[in-house]
């Protein structure tokens, strides 16, 4: 081997991070490899300065939420266009709204997520959010907070025991719900996902349907596919006037995948009995937004992923996929598989040694 290949093969592969990590877990597990060099990107001298730093970087690791990550560090074709040096980004979760896949793709660059993670606080968190609008409590709370407490048959709400729960994507997430409102709640599950076959949704507890046929039988509906341009507004007005008369809607995926405006009209008309949401057009939503104001909404700010046991793992994930690349092999979680064999062309020129899968 040359000089100058044993250099390259020798040399750090540099991470980078905008000025913060979700949580300790990925520096304490980052900065444990000598094979990685991490890099905290820092807005203090101007946006110009840290991109100047993320340019000499070979990858960045990326926050997954649109609305907190400033537009210069979005990954897509201008910004790719900057780091001819970038050879992996990993999303901070296992959303990447931040990031374009067709971008990383063109520019020869691996794309990774953390999908499964954080599979557990999300769905602990929607199976919450549906026994506690099942429960009416949301209409509860807030009546006993106007000081217009009535008989409480006006509240009377019912058991998720036995209900009919329709999961739309089930990927990690829809699974691990699937799996608590079976084995807690013996309910029925219906699955839509056009990408898992009825065999595999059958392995993982759900029953194979249509989405209008999810729409119409389901109790309660849980929203659990990433953001994509299929699922962009998938609920929408006719979405929601083909569900079950009176039924809950829960989504904890992604903002932009239902209306809001849709949303509110169904709540307004009965049509939906009420909604829990995690997820916004725009996070966090304004204070006068009238879904956070409206009786039978509960809302939160995108948290149900965030939990301490969950942010610890994604980011030892990810960490853990850095080091993997460093080392010389394909990480796991690739969300453009088509790039490997031109990604695998310049990690070649610029490690000086081949990547293994």
């Amino acid at each position: 081997m040359g000089e100058a290949n044993l250099s390259a093969v020798n040399k750090p592969f540099r991470v980078a991070y905008l000025e913060r990590v979700p949580h300790p877990s990925f520096l304490e597990t980052a900065t444990a490899d000598p094979g990685l060099e991490v890099v905290r990107l820092s807005l203090e001298n101007g946006e110009e300065a840290a991109l100047a730093e993320l340019a000499t970087c070979d990858g960045y690791y990326v926050r997954a939420s649109r609305d907190e990550l400033p537009k210069a560090f979005h990954v897509n074709d201008a910004l790719l266009a900057r780091l001819p040096n970038l050879l992996m980004v990993a999303s901070q979760g296992a959303g990447y709204d931040t990031i374009n896949p067709d971008s990383c793709t063109r520019a020869g660059v691996l794309l990774v997520n953390q999908a499964g993670g954080n599979a557990e606080a999300v769905a602990e968190h929607a199976v919450g959010m549906m026994l506690a609008l099942i429960k009416k409590m949301p209409q509860t709370h807030a009546a006993m907070r106007a000081g217009e407490a009535k008989k409480r048959e006006v509240f009377m709400g019912n058991n998720l025991l036995g209900k009919i729960v329709g999961v739309i994507g089930i990927g990690n997430v829809g699974s691990r719900t699937t799996a608590i409102v079976k084995a807690a709640f013996n309910c029925r599950v219906l699955a839509y996902d056009p990408y898992v076959d009825a065999e595999t949704v059958a392995k993982r507890g759900a029953e194979k349907v249509e989405l209008a046929e999810l729409l119409a039988q389901s109790d309660i509906v849980s929203v659990h596919c990433p953001l994509t341009p299929e699922s962009r507004a998938i609920i929408d007005a006719k979405a929601l006037a083909g569900m079950k008369k009176g039924a809950i809607l829960v989504t904890t995926a992604r903002g932009s995948i239902h209306d809001e405006n849709a949303v509110l009209a169904a709540l307004e008309s009965g049509q939906l009995a009420s909604a829990g949401l995690d997820v916004w057009e725009q996070e966090p939503p304004p204070k006068d937004h009238p879904l956070l104001w409206h009786p039978a909404v509960i809302c939160t700010q995108h948290t149900a992923g965030v939990t301490h046991e969950s942010r610890s793992m994604i980011t030892r994930i990810a960490a853990e996929a850095f080091s993997a690349c460093a080392a010389g092999k394909m990480p796991p979680r690739i969300i453009n598989p088509e790039v490997k064999g031109r990604f695998a062309e310049r990690y070649a020129k610029a490690r000086g040694r081949a990547i293994t899968d």
